[in-house]
């Protein structure tokens, strides 16, 4: 079963005056990253939200963002920094003298520092509010995965289809190489043959050369892993859990038979089925990024 890295969930509760929105996205990635955006009296609790995204999500970029809207008006309380006011007032009012300005300082001028007020935040996140946070996440997880599980199956029927296209190429090489070692070794022998019509040589050691020439040119090896590695693919598609990282592998030592086969066959009608077994290659490499 293939699950895709790509998806989203959202969720919105209310409850005790409030309402809670929770946003979570998941691109592909090699490993796992997590980002949150939180309320500012929420980032203590931060590292357990990512643990419990974590035990959801396994690979993939992920982005989390919680908002918090009090129904009843109310935001969290504001509180006027006198000290640092008054600071600030003496500071404009030295540089307006030293500068040689006649301007007064006005309030305009003062609101323009924001730590001139600071927001009284919760030192512990209310029970209620985490509550409701916790089961917006879990309805956003439970939607992302749907999503992600979706768009996993869809590609699990191309992926299945394109391996299926491979192996038919496969079986019309092999149709094609049949008898073409034996052919080889006819030629090899009647060109030695007439090249060396003058001299004697020892036809066993001669045969010998021959089939051992030829037998590198053999490809039967090469369709038989190939095989193999398709068999081993379908197999992890079908697999109970998603295992991307093996198919990236199993990917690689296709592409790798399909690189010895064009390399051995010297012939055209092969080489250009190894193009097309390499585009479909291609194609299947670049939809396994996005598995998990």
């Amino acid at each position: 079963m293939l699950i895709s890295m790509t998806g989203f969930g959202n969720a919105t509760l209310s409850g005790d005056g409030m309402t809670v929105s929770v946003e979570i996205r998941s691109v592909n990635s090699r490993f796992y990253e997590f980002s949150a955006r939180v309320p500012k009296h929420m980032q203590v609790r931060e590292l357990d939200l990512k643990e419990m995204v974590r035990a959801r999500l396994k690979r993939g970029k992920i982005n989390l963002t919680v908002s918090i809207d009090r129904l009843n008006g109310e935001a969290a309380p504001v509180h006027l920094d006198p000290g640092a006011a008054k600071t600030y007032y003496r500071l404009l009012t030295e540089l307006r003298d030293a500068v040689g300005l006649k301007d007064a300082v006005t309030m305009d001028h003062l609101l323009q520092f924001t730590d001139v007020f600071s927001t009284g935040e919760q030192e512990e996140l209310p029970e209620e509010e985490w509550k409701l946070v916790v089961a917006g996440l879990e309805q956003s997880l439970h939607a992302l995965s749907e999503m992600r599980r979706k768009e996993g199956e869809e590609l699990s029927r191309d992926l299945t289809e394109r391996v299926g296209v491979m192996n038919d190429s496969i079986d019309r090489i092999e149709e094609l190489s049949h008898g073409r070692s034996m052919l080889q070794r006819e030629k090899l022998r009647e060109r030695l043959r007439s090249l060396l019509v003058e001299e004697k040589i020892d036809p066993a050691r001669l045969d010998m050369e021959i089939a051992l020439l030829a037998d590198k040119l053999d490809i039967t090896e090469e369709l038989v892993r190939f095989r193999s590695h398709t068999k081993f693919f379908i197999e992890t598609l079908a697999s109970d859990v998603s295992e991307g990282r093996k198919l990236s592998f199993l990917l690689q030592e296709m592409n790798r038979e399909a690189n010895t086969i064009s390399s051995k066959s010297y012939d055209a009608d092969i080489a250009h089925l190894v193009v097309g077994i390499k585009e479909e290659l291609e194609r299947i490499r670049e939809q396994i990024q996005n598995i998990e």
